[in-house]
């Protein structure tokens, strides 16, 4: 693994520490995107949402990456907070390991650009709940049909 900025590698470390303790050293040490496609994903995505707040705020990328985390999140057993919470992750260890930052300010741009990721995530979070409950109507409805035609 190449070196990362030490506020990327807190964000991942305290992401993956959002999920249960048994799963967090798996998630944590193993870097085979095989045998790890959990990890793999928070890693590779959460870089590409960290290289995106400090730069031009690319929606697609900021989409796809966000993609790949929430699709994760949506169908574990996650509260909408639980499962977006991981933004909000980002704003103390920010305050901790910048203390020459100004905290009043916490650089108004990246406060402001680390909200916005919040909303874009919630809102990817409730599209893929939307398409969770409707595969599971489908699927109900397939297997009605199912018992009908064969009962």
């Amino acid at each position: 693994m190449s070196a990362r900025d030490p506020i990327l590698e807190q964000w991942i470390a305290e992401t993956i520490q959002s999920y249960p303790p048994s799963a967090t050293p798996f998630l944590a040490g193993e870097d085979d995107p095989f045998r790890n496609p959990v990890g793999h994903t928070l890693r590779e995505s959460l870089t590409a949402l960290f290289e995106q707040l400090q730069g031009d705020m690319d929606t697609d990328r900021i989409a796809t990456a966000l993609d790949a985390i929430i699709r994760i999140r949506a169908v574990q057993d996650l509260t909408a907070s639980q499962a977006v919470g991981f933004v909000f992750l980002l704003k103390p260890i920010l305050l901790e390991l910048q203390p020459e930052r100004n905290p009043v300010l916490l650089d108004v741009l990246l406060n402001d650009r680390i909200d916005r990721l919040a909303l874009m995530a919630f809102d990817k979070y409730m599209q893929c709940r939307e398409q969770l409950a409707d595969i599971r109507v489908n699927e109900g409805r397939r297997r009605i049909h199912v018992r009908q035609v064969t009962g």
